[in-house]
């Protein structure tokens, strides 16, 4: 059973942006993006992002056909290869539950500090064991793999952590990220968000992911690339600003239990797929330790 737990308010809020929307300010120098510090003006960015839509219920369901899984199976494999993430829908959450989510969620950041209200994460955590597992084991068949495989390199008291995110309107959003360029330190993490804001790097390009009131975002972070010994890839993302509205997720991070040595999968490495990644423990510290300084951890995973 996965360890679930929620970080102190004071990671999940910043009240200094809260009072200076309240109060009209002009941001502060900690969240400019200087020119050329994190995103070029010339990188292109598209308006709307063809992110691959993948159907959970048909690689779960026991009435799914051979024909039909094995398809699925492909999509999801060439959206992790290409894209590095994917929208999930049919994952057996409710719409209602995911609208009680962004109700609470809004509430969440509406109210004092002391009266935050934590509970209703407890029923969408134990939908999300049942979207970590039916994933994990669909990646593991999308590479012809043992179904458990990563399940098991991830561990019996693997860790997913829940973080509600606020981004409030913004005055300048051409000067403000609402969270910088960055790929996570995670095996994966699952986003439910309300608005578009949220972008990802593909070839190059920038694109927005777009508003999907019943599918959940699964990203790929860096341990998942090391897992899969490159096939699949941590996928680098950022959230931009908006003048007019505010935008909240909530995204749940799917790590390996502390201390779980993990590696590339033997299975995945061959004459002609050397190893690329060696086997690593605790990478998510390591991964904090890099992007507290702007940087990506992966290299030193590299053999």
């Amino acid at each position: 059973m996965a360890a679930y737990s929620v970080p102190p308010v004071e990671e999940l809020l910043s009240k200094r942006v809260q009072e200076m929307v309240l109060h009209g300010e002009e941001p502060l120098g900690p969240y400019i993006c200087r020119s050329g510090d994190d995103v070029d003006e010339k990188e292109d960015i598209m308006d709307t992002s063809p992110i691959p839509i993948i159907d959970l219920n048909l690689l779960s369901s026991s009435t799914t056909s051979d024909n039909e899984r094995e398809q699925e199976l492909e999509k999801l494999g060439s959206a992790l290869s290409s894209w590095g993430c994917f929208q999930g829908i049919a994952h057996g959450i409710s719409a209602s539950l995911l609208d009680k989510i962004r109700q609470v969620s809004r509430e969440f950041f509406n109210q004092p500090m002391e009266e935050k209200n934590r509970e209703v994460l407890e029923d969408y955590s134990e939908k999300m064991k049942m979207v970590t597992e039916i994933t994990s084991k669909a990646m593991a068949k999308s590479l012809k793999l043992e179904e458990k495989c990563f399940l098991e390199q991830f561990g019996k008291q693997a860790q997913l952590h829940a973080r509600f995110n606020y981004y409030s309107p913004c005055q300048r959003p051409d000067l403000v990220l609402g969270l910088k360029p960055h790929a996570d330190g995670t095996g994966y993490t699952i986003i439910l968000q309300d608005e578009v804001g949220l972008q990802v790097l593909k070839d190059g390009k920038w694109y927005t992911v777009p508003k999907n009131p019943t599918a959940l975002l699964v990203l790929m972070g860096d341990q998942m690339e090391v897992m899969s010994n490159g096939i699949f890839k941590g996928l680098v993302h950022m959230v931009v600003s908006n003048s007019e509205r505010d935008r909240i997720s909530v995204a749940m991070f799917y790590t390996p239990e502390l201390g779980k040595e993990i590696g590339p999968e033997d299975d995945l490495v061959n004459m002609d797929r050397p190893r690329i990644y060696k086997k690593v423990t605790d990478y998510a510290e390591t991964h904090w330790k890099f992007y507290q300084r702007g940087l990506r951890a992966l290299h030193t995973a590299h053999i």
